[in-house]
C-alpha cells in the first residue's frame, strides 16, 4: 500500500488569522509530505506494506513508528479543525468534559498547560478509553495514545514548525488560538 497526502477540506487560508497560508503550506505540504515520503520508503518490501496506519503505529519502533505516526498525527491534526465548525462541544462529550474536567473552561484550561509544559517537542492529546473515560495526555516526539490502547479525539501539534511562523516562542498564544477553529463535531463523532 503506498501512503499519500490527503486533500485537506478546506483552502490552505481558510484557517487564518489561527494558522496562517504560509504555515499550511510548510505545516502540512513540506513538513507532513516528508513524512509519508519516509513512510513509504521505510515500508517497502516488509512485512508492514500492506498494514493499515494504525496497525504500523501500534506494532513499530524506531524511525518506522516516528514517521507512520507523525504521518498519521498530522491528518488527525489537521482534519481537526474548520474555518466554519462549531466551536464548543455539545451532546456526550460535552457532558462528559463537564463531569470529568469541572468545565469546558477547565478542559480547557488543563489541556493548554499540557501542552505548553511539555519539554521540546510533541503533542498534547485528548483521548477516550473503551468505556468513555477521558484522559489529557502528552508525549515527546511521535508519541501517540494508540499505542497506550486509547481512542485519540483531539491534538494539539507542539512542535515549533506548528506554530513559529505565526507565533513565533509564543506557544501558548498559538494553543490558546487553536480553540477558535476546532470543529467539535468532528472531535465529538469520534467521542461517539
Amino acid at each position: 500500500m503506498k501512503y499519500t497526502l490527503p486533500e485537506l477540506p478546506y483552502s490552505t487560508e481558510a484557517l487564518a488569522p489561527v494558522i496562517s497560508r504560509e504555515t499550511i503550506e510548510y505545516h502540512y505540504g513540506k513538513h507532513e509530505k516528508a513524512y509519508i515520503d519516509n513512510l513509504n520508503r521505510l515500508i517497502k518490501d516488509t512485512e508492514y506494506e500492506d498494514m493499515e496506519l494504525e496497525e504500523i503505529i501500534t506494532s513499530s519502533t524506531g524511525p518506522l513508528f516516528n514517521n507512520a505516526s507523525q504521518a498519521w498525527n498530522h491528518i488527525f491534526y489537521f482534519f481537526t479543525f474548520s474555518p466554519t465548525g462549531s466551536h464548543e462541544p455539545e451532546g456526550h462529550l460535552r457532558k462528559a468534559i463537564d463531569e470529568q474536567f469541572g468545565s469546558f473552561e477547565n478542559f480547557k484550561k488543563e489541556f493548554e498547560e499540557a501542552g505548553v509544559t511539555l519539554f521540546g517537542s510533541g503533542w498534547v492529546w485528548l483521548s477516550k478509553d473503551k468505556d468513555g473515560k477521558l484522559f489529557i495526555t502528552k508525549g515527546a516526539n511521535a508519541k501517540n495514545p494508540l499505542t497506550k490502547g486509547l481512542i485519540p479525539l483531539l491534538t494539539f501539534d507542539v512542535w515549533e514548525h506548528a506554530y513559529y511562523i505565526d507565533y513565533r516562542n509564543r506557544r501558548a498564544d498559538a494553543l490558546h488560538e487553536l480553540w477558535k477553529i476546532v470543529d467539535w463535531d468532528i472531535v465529538s463523532s469520534r467521542y461517539l
